[in-house]
């Protein structure tokens, strides 16, 4: 895993419809660290086409590919090999693409056997994609997972609340498969409510509670409260450059600080929070 990939690095990642080119540069424009746009969801079937004709043509002029996601149609669908076929035939590609309904090492490999250079994201979002949650996180060119709590929740007939504790053990999971395949922190869904900053904000702080470092949106207006969320307060981050300062200084040894011990797990745990800063 490429760990100064774009797309490990992204806090944010907001879609944009295939099909309406005029917004392509917005979202650019937009703050996000990674536009992605999108083939799937938000395209309607007979629009498909005309959506692959838009981005394709985008993507060979568009001013930063590094920048930029899409978002495939699963591979075990028609429209998802019609994508592989049209990506094939690019002269210019994504830095990123993520790939909807990901379900098995085979999904990724058919994008991947098109795609050799590109850095992949399995969406997960049904009960098969939890149970092959290790073996996507390790298939080549896996940058990260990503999780679709929506399409999750209808795929199982899991109905979650607000706070969405129904959704814990699959955050838990997704969680677990990340770190065993050492990959980056995940991506968590979305959040539908557009106009509910503090709705954001707990979704985006619940992410954080699992080890996520990244949220998919679907507004401009979200991006800026997504990396507000995401990042560690000025009372944490001054904790841990002050855990790390008095590490080097002890040479790694146990030492105590605001009256507590500080041992090695402390210690790395104060470099998360730092590594959140940097990012």
């Amino acid at each position: 895993m490429n760990v100064r990939h774009p797309a490990a690095l992204a806090r944010s990642l907001l879609f944009v419809p295939g099909h309406q080119s005029d917004l392509f540069h917005k979202a650019l424009t937009s703050g996000t660290d990674l536009v992605v746009v999108d083939l799937e969801d938000a395209v309607p079937p007979g629009d498909k086409p005309l959506a692959r004709a838009a981005v394709g043509e985008w993507l060979a002029k568009a001013p930063g590919l590094d920048a930029v996601a899409v978002r495939l149609n699963s591979p075990a669908v028609d429209a998802g090999r019609e994508d592989l076929a049209w990506l094939a035939s690019l002269a210019h590609r994504p830095a990123t693409l993520i790939v909807s309904k990901a379900e098995s090492a085979h999904d990724l490999a058919q994008v991947g056997a098109v795609a050799p250079d590109v850095g992949l994201v399995p969406l997960v979002e049904s009960a098969v994609g939890h149970a092959a949650l290790d073996e996507m996180a390790r298939a080549p060119g896996v940058l990260r997972l990503a999780f679709g709590h929506l399409d999750f929740m209808a795929d199982t007939g899991i109905a979650a609340g607000e706070d969405e504790h129904e959704l814990a053990p699959m955050r838990f999971a997704i969680a677990m498969a990340t770190a065993r395949a050492g990959l980056a922190p995940a991506i968590d869904g979305v959040t539908t409510d557009l106009d509910n900053e503090e709705r954001l904000a707990r979704d985006v702080k619940r992410a954080v509670a699992f080890g996520f470092g990244g949220k998919l949106c679907i507004h401009p207006r979200q991006v800026g409260g997504v990396h507000a969320a995401l990042a560690p307060s000025a009372e944490l981050a001054d904790w841990a450059r002050r855990v790390l300062d008095r590490d080097r200084a002890a040479g790694g040894k146990p030492f105590r600080l605001f009256g507590r011990m500080v041992d090695t797990p402390v210690v790395l745990q104060a470099r998360k929070v730092l590594a959140r800063c940097d990012r």
